[in-house]
């Protein structure tokens, strides 16, 4: 089975910056693209960005600029860079994995920009 665990939520003021780190446990198994979403109160889990497993990226155009997703295979770890945080940008943040026939999911981490 594999576990996603996420870090590095917390409180920041607009125009802050925080990044968050996703450790997967894959326990044998083989991770191809991850990616990040983030469900705000009230609205649907959205795509935030995702990467391939060659290195591939995309971002949802709101966060284009100012978030940057990165992965260490290695250690089997993802990395989101948010970068002039936005009140809009609160919500909880998700990271993905996707196995070759079932998708992964972390518990979340809370993201709260704010004065």
């Amino acid at each position: 089975q594999v576990q996603v665990v996420e870090s590095g939520g917390g409180l920041v003021p607009p125009g802050g910056s925080l990044t968050l780190s996703c450790t997967v446990a894959k326990n044998g198994l083989t991770i191809y693209a991850m990616g990040w979403y983030r469900q705000a109160p009230g609205k649907q889990r959205e795509l935030v960005a995702r990467i391939s497993s060659t290195g591939r990226t995309n971002y949802a155009d709101s966060v284009k600029s100012r978030f940057t997703i990165s992965r260490d295979n290695a250690k089997n770890t993802l990395y989101l860079e948010m970068n002039t945080l936005k009140p809009e940008d609160t919500a909880v943040y998700y990271c993905n994995a996707q196995g070759s026939a079932t998708s992964y999911w972390g518990q979340g981490t809370q993201v709260t920009v704010s004065s």
